[in-house]
């Protein structure tokens, strides 16, 4: 689009079934997306031992997420049911800078917490003091005033112009430089933003599986151990174990976001760069509900995600929602102090409470 006045012919609408059809998709995607993504930022924010850094990464994805929601998702809406933008020259200007943001800063906070991870899981006494909750929000705050600074272009490149029909005039929010001025800046972003964040995440995730699905757990337990290794060593081999349990499952938890991101939004990016090489853009409303669709689908479908591969998610979006699940009612809180054993001096100091609430009376957490 020039943004340049023309007349055509007569105006065509859109039809009944897509009206319908693209109302219900988006605004079901939409709404399951706001109300997940507002419930993350909630059980981060209220349940204090859900404030670790990678989970200040997710916050940080689900505001990201949110953004493309209401500034993208909401406002195709009415554009598919009306046929024309009704949000005015300033809301054009507005909700462009809003999407491109949000998209930006959700590619950044999925390299952030990619990197978190692969500093967590390959450099772990790096990770004392590089991965903490303080240097988290810092960079999260880094993320976010780039990519706004990054962002404010599109005040400059988007603009409102009229289409002049025979039998109407119908106003669109576009771009206000030419296709072939847009088409450096859209490779840039796409670059920074898509192709350089999936190859950083495969070489890092292609690390992590190499250190944590190749070296094999340590053996909690056996019948040679039982005899020859003191129960508190079989209790730090048994800690040890879970712990590297519950590293896999959430690596594999973000792997999956990762993938997701790509997958999904892998037909709208292919579209824009087929469209760049085309004397005639492809511009089938079907195919172009079904691109935007998922977009939208992909800044959705993470809280879903985190519910069904992340326990402590699960948990607090009961605890959220009023449910208590059937073998929780409370909390337990361990707090343990112990040194290794060895061979000198086989001795563990280990100071453990545990506080088990059922309905207010004591109980068991089997």
């Amino acid at each position: 689009q020039d943004g340049q006045n023309r007349t055509l012919g007569n105006w065509t609408q859109h039809s009944i079934q897509y009206k319908v059809v693209s109302a219900l998709l988006v605004s079901v995607i939409c709404a399951v997306g706001i109300v997940g993504n507002v419930m993350v930022v909630l059980v981060v924010l209220t349940t204090k031992h859900m404030r670790t850094p990678t989970n200040c990464y997710l916050v940080s994805l689900a505001a990201a997420d949110l953004m493309v929601l209401t500034a993208a998702g909401l406002p195709n809406i009415t554009e598919s049911v009306c046929g024309s933008w009704v949000y005015g020259y300033a809301g054009c200007l507005c909700i462009t800078y809003l999407q491109y943001l949000g998209i930006n800063a959700s590619s950044c906070s999925i390299t952030a917490f990619t990197v978190e991870r692969y500093i967590a899981i390959c450099h772990p006494i790096k990770a004392q003091f590089l991965c903490t909750l303080s240097r988290a929000k810092k960079i999260i705050l880094a993320v976010w005033l780039l990519t706004s600074l990054y962002c404010v272009m599109w005040f400059y490149l988007s603009d409102t112009h009229q289409v002049a029909y025979e039998d109407a005039t119908v106003v669109m929010c576009a771009y206000k430089v030419s296709r072939n001025l847009y088409l450096p800046i859209y490779f840039l972003d796409f670059g920074i933003f898509f192709v350089v964040p999936l190859v950083l995440a495969t070489v890092l995730y292609g690390l992590i599986a190499r250190i944590l699905f190749l070296n094999p757990l340590p053996a909690a337990d056996g019948k040679q151990g039982a005899k020859t290794v003191p129960r508190s060593c079989k209790n730090s081999s048994r800690t040890s174990s879970t712990t590297a349990a519950s590293r896999r499952q959430v690596t594999k938890m973000l792997a999956v976001v990762v993938i997701l991101f790509a997958l999904l939004w892998m037909p709208y990016r292919t579209l824009v760069v087929v469209n760049s090489l085309l004397e005639k853009a492809y511009l089938d409303n079907w195919f172009l509900l079904f691109c935007r669709s998922c977009i939208y689908l992909n800044s959705a479908i993470n809280p879903i995600i985190y519910n069904a591969m992340s326990q402590k998610f699960r948990a607090a979006f009961k605890k959220l929602c009023g449910c208590r699940p059937n073998t929780w009612a409370g909390q337990i809180v361990n707090w343990v102090h112990w040194r290794p054993c060895n061979s000198g001096a086989q001795t563990v100091e280990m100071n453990n409470w545990i506080r088990i609430t059922l309905g207010g009376k004591p109980g068991s957490i089997f």
